[in-house]
């Protein structure tokens, strides 16, 4: 099954009583969401070997948090979104929807905030970037999209894609429609976006034991079941792993077929959990799973490869 956003008056009223009772998409819920980030980063970083890099995550989301609300995006999409439907693609596609300079603009009040709060190689990034040109920023921003990470140093990826996710939640927030599951592949990629996930969240609440993606770029989640490789869709070499008992908030969910695994976060199991932070928090379940041959079909915005 894949998922297409259609504008809402174009629902028909049987596409609305589906949406209801499992609804494919949930776009981004932006009030607090990366103070709660930051929040869940610092609690992480209390008892983690990776405390001091926690806490600098947690600056960057803290950051994110006050640009969010000083820099307000005001965009009409529906042309946008018209236009995708037709096709089936994603309506903000990173690969083929222009980049308005607005994401420059949060990445210079990014680095305002974060640069009192820096030292070493981190601030010496950020004041790079501060005298990088309008070109140069749009360079990297690119290279990130397009997985070229031998054109951007990891030190300087994660601010970039700061300001890129602030946008895209932004933007992805302001769509006019509402999502509709068909038959079809790819859904390991955002079907807002067409980003990758950076991990999956099995849901407590209203959308209880249900699995949702979470977008490592825009911030949606996408629903994809849980007897199923969220990768290649395949069902018959499925394995669970963790570090802790069975009842473990954190688990991977590895694919035979495919060679890769995904992290799934039980909110019911720990309500907290938070996609960026515990992906980032249990990086021992990763090396875990290498040593089992396993890859990643996931990307984590504060560790992206590169020299």
């Amino acid at each position: 099954m894949s998922i297409r956003i259609i504008p809402q008056n174009q629902l028909e009223k049987s596409d609305q009583k589906t949406a209801e009772q499992i609804p494919p998409l949930l776009f981004p819920r932006l009030k607090n969401l990366y103070s709660r980030r930051a929040a869940r980063l610092r609690q992480l970083a209390e008892k983690n070997p990776l405390g001091d890099y926690l806490r600098f995550a947690a600056v960057v989301a803290s950051a994110q948090e006050i640009v969010l609300y000083d820099h307000p995006l005001q965009m009409d999409l529906y042309a946008r979104l018209v236009e995708t439907a037709a096709t089936g693609k994603p309506p903000l596609d990173i690969h083929t929807l222009p980049r308005d300079p607005h994401w420059q603009r949060l990445l210079s009040s990014l680095i305002a905030e974060m640069k009192p709060e820096m030292t070493g190689q981190a601030l010496a990034s950020l004041e790079n970037l501060e005298k990088a040109s309008a070109a140069e920023l749009e360079t990297l921003a690119s290279a990130l999209f397009a997985n070229d990470f031998a054109q951007i140093s990891s030190d300087k990826s994660p601010f970039i894609w700061a300001a890129l996710s602030i946008y895209w939640a932004q933007m992805a927030a302001l769509i006019p429609g509402k999502a509709r599951a068909e038959y079809g592949e790819q859904r390991q990629f955002c079907p807002v976006c067409a980003s990758v996930p950076v991990a999956s969240v099995v849901h407590m609440g209203s959308q209880e034991g249900l699995r949702y993606l979470h977008c490592n770029l825009c911030e949606s989640e996408w629903y994809v079941v849980r007897s199923k490789c969220s990768n290649c869709e395949q069902t018959g070499d499925l394995h669970y792993w963790s570090l802790e008992s069975e009842l473990a908030s954190i688990k991977a969910e590895s694919c035979g077929d495919c060679g890769t695994y995904l992290k799934l976060l039980y909110q019911e199991k720990d309500p907290a959990v938070e996609p960026v932070a515990d992906d980032l928090a249990s990086l021992i379940l990763d090396a875990r799973m290498e040593q089992e041959g396993f890859a990643r079909s996931s990307l984590n915005p504060f560790l992206f490869p590169g020299e």
